[in-house]
């Protein structure tokens, strides 16, 4: 299962920069995962889920954004979805495709988290039982 590999450079990646910003917890992670890459989500959100553990990116969220694989003709320019598994020969000519324009991806979009020590909750008066 390739995908912990995956999960654990990812977890990698997101962990090193938030601690070169200084941010105390990592909130969300959004990841664009082409349809050609050979990566199966369900399997990347649950090694990304037991990565996590002890890291700064404990009970963060994984969003992962699917991308279609699309490639384009170069004799007749048409471009298409190729599908799964992917139709790489054109559907206007029959050549075959002479450039895969998308479905490869395997990036990291966005990252939120917290900067600096984590926010005070609101002045409140003690319940009994702290008192």
């Amino acid at each position: 299962m390739h995908e912990m590999s995956i999960a654990l450079a990812v977890i990698g990646q997101v962990e090193d920069a938030a601690r070169a910003a200084g941010a105390t917890a990592v909130r969300s992670v959004r990841l664009q995962v082409g349809e050609l890459a050979g990566v199966v989500p369900d399997a990347l959100a649950f090694s990304y889920e037991l990565g996590c553990a002890g890291t700064v990116l404990e009970g963060s969220a994984l969003t992962v954004d699917a991308v279609e694989g699309r490639a384009r003709c170069e004799p007749c320019a048409d471009e298409w979805a190729v599908g799964m598994p992917p139709d790489l020969c054109c559907p206007a000519c029959g050549t075959a495709a002479t450039e895969l324009l998308s479905g490869r991806e395997l990036r990291i979009v966005s990252v939120e988290w917290d900067d600096g020590p984590a926010a005070a909750g609101p002045d409140r008066e003690p319940i009994h039982q702290e008192r």
